[in-house]
């Protein structure tokens, strides 16, 4: 499960980021909201754990603009504002779930992976998005119950797009995470993986959407046409 923490307390932060990366979660921590506008931009999250008290602005502000572009990734409010007024403020906003301040770190973590449970994020080793299966460990992957011909950088390249399906996938993410696996690539290749992909995964009813100056995500529809773009 890959995370982004927004929280300004720097103990806070780098506690929860140790105990969450000793359990095999990726972490990224961010002391405000530019940075989190940031790390929404490149790379995106699975589960987003949001404080509502940042130096540069008001969290559930933050939420509501997400929200406006971004309603499927799950978000935990993790906040010392403990009145029902504010609980309920927050749920409106798009909070999936709220937690008050101080906490019981195991709490949390319960709280974390019920939302993973939820929204369908797969951890561990393999993925599936409707017909589609990505399996890690056995390095393969499998179309309507039919092995997939993939070469090992169409193999990453596709591996993310169905972990975080159907969720967008910035571009300079997909480079990012081949070169974490010792895969130079840049933005130009990753195109061409993408372009690959799409013929093979040709009328399945899956496709690869491309999301104008963001990047791309997968999603279901009969005579799918890859090369579709989307505004963002």
């Amino acid at each position: 499960m890959q995370l982004l923490l927004i929280e300004d307390d720097a103990t806070i932060a780098r506690e929860l980021a140790l105990r969450w990366q000793a359990r095999g979660w990726l972490v990224r921590t961010c002391g405000t909201l530019a940075q989190a506008d940031v790390a929404v931009g490149e790379a995106g999250a699975d589960l987003i754990v949001l404080d509502l008290q940042l130096p540069d602005g008001d969290g559930l502000a933050w939420l509501g603009r997400l929200r406006r572009r971004d309603r499927q990734t799950p978000v935990l409010v993790l906040t010392a504002r403990d009145q029902v007024a504010d609980r309920v403020d927050g749920l409106q906003q798009g909070a999936d779930d709220y937690l008050i301040k101080p906490f019981a770190p195991e709490e949390l973590d319960a709280r974390m992976q019920a939302l993973q449970r939820r929204s369908g994020i797969v951890g561990g080793a393999g993925a599936q998005y409707g017909p589609l299966v990505w399996l890690e460990e056995e390095g393969c992957a499998f179309l309507n119950g039919q092995p997939l011909d993939l070469l090992p950088r169409e193999f990453e390249v596709l591996g993310l797009l169905v972990r975080r399906s159907p969720r967008l996938v910035p571009k300079r993410a997909l480079a990012d995470a081949l070169a974490e696996r010792n895969l130079e690539v840049g933005d130009s290749a990753v195109e061409v993986y993408i372009s690959r992909l799409r013929r093979r995964l040709a009328g399945s009813g899956v496709a690869i959407r491309t999301v104008r100056g963001f990047g791309y995500r997968l999603a279901l529809e009969d005579g799918a046409g890859g090369g579709t773009e989307e505004q963002p």
